[in-house]
């Protein structure tokens, strides 16, 4: 039973037999026998469809559909590896992603072959299969056959690509391996306790870490049901209700869109009891028990990198918890000295900044690390004098827990995405009618932060004789979170003594500048209103209430 556990492949297998649910949409329910079973079915189709030579990558585009899942489980019977293609990318963004992972095969649908066509990734169309095709259940019914893990799968076996961001600009995806994603699976599920009853509802991307570490891996591991949908904030509830979901996991702002639903008399007749996810507010976290009755547990985690925090009783409602090891410290980048204690004001906000944060890095991680795809400049960046450097800022008080202190590199982290600030930038720069711009993260009054740009436009052009909107919706490289919600206008924005932008400078003022600011609320097409101070106050006021206050200077 112990070898089984060590590969997704073993964890599958040892579900054949099991007739509780494991699977479940609107319309079907499998059970985890026949998720193995169907699972299987695939993974004969993609060792058929195998060319020798190249990597064995099949790359799926998808939205939460109960395809995604059984492709996950064909790549760990066949020992392939399963590249989760980010809907949200279009344009040569998309392009270049999907081409530096040497696809053999791609599962996706209409809609995705849609926003694949015109695109050069390396993937002939004969090597597409469609699940909404006619043919497509044919072709998978006629591969049924007994389930069985390829010879070759071991623990170190590649299991997934996942795609994260970097500071140079250069796609970065992630390896896990089987036993990398199993290991997840078991511990996963001890602490966010996830156990065979439970109902686990999947509303995240299932080509995103958080939905595939945080919720399927550990469902799998104890035979839990998996549930999908895909997020919306007045869908969340009603599928929660639908499925009598106990267990879910979010990312981003996901809480701050449902406690921004109307409260109802009956919010708290549901079935959720508990959560897990990034970036939700401690005043969020005890207003969504309050409202659903259910509690939320935040954690530390990349693709690259886990179980370097322990959340241990006692833990601060802003920290992560304490270091898992000795060796997870922070440390001055430069010096690679531990960083003195945090001291913390009376509102949580840092006094000693400039001694207390550092970057979080793991001594002992480098051997843990499974490393980039075909990306050695990237793994270097991540392995350093023999350490493990998360990229990530942080502190850690003198009662030894740790806080996040934000991210490192030129990458604003959006809805729990990383969107690069380069990509914004020379996307802005092209207007015809801007002389210079720069794009930069600034906090946001719930959690993460959001994209601001600042531009440069000549003397006798105004901001509405750029019709922006409408430039930006023209872009095809820019996907749909990277454009920014702020924009400063000025006919001189500041610069350095060599000409250079004073990016730093901006990106402290944020909104809060003198120039105008146009804001875009986020919804739907880019619609830019100018800012009052009526504006302004009540967006601080928003910080406050949300118990983010600290992140205005």
């Amino acid at each position: 039973m112990r070898v089984r556990d060590e590969t997704i492949a073993g964890m599958l297998l040892a579900r054949l037999g099991d007739d509780r649910p494991g699977l479940r949409s609107r319309e079907r329910t499998w059970t985890w026998d026949e998720v193995v079973r169907e699972s299987a079915a695939r993974a004969s189709l993609a060792r058929g469809l195998r060319r020798e030579g190249r990597p064995f990558h099949i790359g799926v585009l998808l939205e939460n559909v109960p395809e995604y899942v059984l492709w996950l489980g064909a790549a760990a019977l066949s020992g392939a590896t399963l590249v989760g293609i980010n809907t949200t990318r279009t344009g040569s963004a998309l392009e270049r992603e999907v081409r530096h992972t040497d696809l053999q095969l791609v599962v996706t649908d209409r809609a995705g072959l849609e926003l694949l066509g015109g695109l050069d990734i390396g993937v002939p169309r004969d090597r597409f299969l469609l699940i909404d095709d006619d043919a497509y259940a044919t072709t998978v019914e006629a591969h049924a056959c007994e389930p069985r893990p390829d010879d070759s799968i071991t623990p170190r076996t590649q299991m997934l690509l996942l795609f994260t961001s970097g500071t140079t600009g250069a796609s970065k995806a992630a390896r896990c391996s089987q036993g990398r994603l199993a290991e997840l699976g078991r511990d996963n599920s001890a602490k966010y306790d996830v156990k065979r009853d439970d109902i686990s509802y999947c509303p995240m991307p299932l080509f995103h870490g958080n939905a595939l570490m945080a919720l399927w891996a550990p469902s799998l591991a104890v035979g839990a049901t998996v549930v999908l949908g895909r997020f919306s904030a007045s869908g969340f509830m009603p599928d929660v209700r639908f499925y009598g979901a106990t267990f879910f996991t979010y990312v981003g702002k996901a809480i701050g869109y449902v406690l921004a639903t109307p409260e109802r008399p009956d919010d708290a007749d549901n079935t959720l009891t508990h959560g897990f996810g990034t970036e939700a507010s401690p005043e969020d976290k005890r207003e969504f028990l309050r409202r659903f009755g259910a509690k939320l547990v935040e954690g530390y985690g990349s693709s690259e990198s886990a179980g370097m925090i322990k959340r241990v009783p006692g833990t601060p409602p802003t920290a992560f918890g304490k270091p898992a090891r000795d060796g997870v410290r922070i440390v001055d980048p430069e010096t690679r000295e531990t960083c003195a204690p945090a001291v913390l004001d009376e509102h949580g906000r840092v006094t000693n900044a400039e001694a207390a944060i550092g970057e979080i890095v793991d001594v002992d991680g480098a051997g843990r690390f499974e490393g980039y795809y075909n990306n050695p400049d990237a793994d270097a960046e991540r392995v350093r004098h023999g350490w493990y450097w998360t990229g990530d800022l942080g502190y850690v008080d003198g009662d030894g827990f740790l806080y996040f202190g934000g991210r490192s590199g030129d990458w604003i982290r959006v809805d729990s995405e990383n969107i690069s600030a380069l990509l914004t930038q020379n996307v802005v720069r092209r207007h015809p009618k801007i002389v210079d711009a720069v794009a930069f993260g600034v906090p946001d009054p719930r959690s993460g932060d959001q994209v601001m740009a600042a531009i440069e436009i000549p003397d006798g052009v105004e901001f509405d004789d750029l019709d922006l909107p409408a430039f930006l919706a023209a872009q095809d490289d820019l996907g749909t979170k990277g454009a920014p919600r702020f924009v400063r206008v000025s006919h001189a924005l500041p610069t350095t003594g060599s000409g250079k932008l004073k990016k730093k400078e901006m990106q402290l003022e944020g909104w809060r500048t003198a120039d105008p600011v146009h804001r875009w609320a986020g919804r739907g097409t880019p619609e830019y209103t100018l800012m009052t101070d009526a504006d302004k106050a009540a967006l601080r006021a928003e910080f406050t209430a949300a118990g983010r206050r600290r992140f205005l200077p």
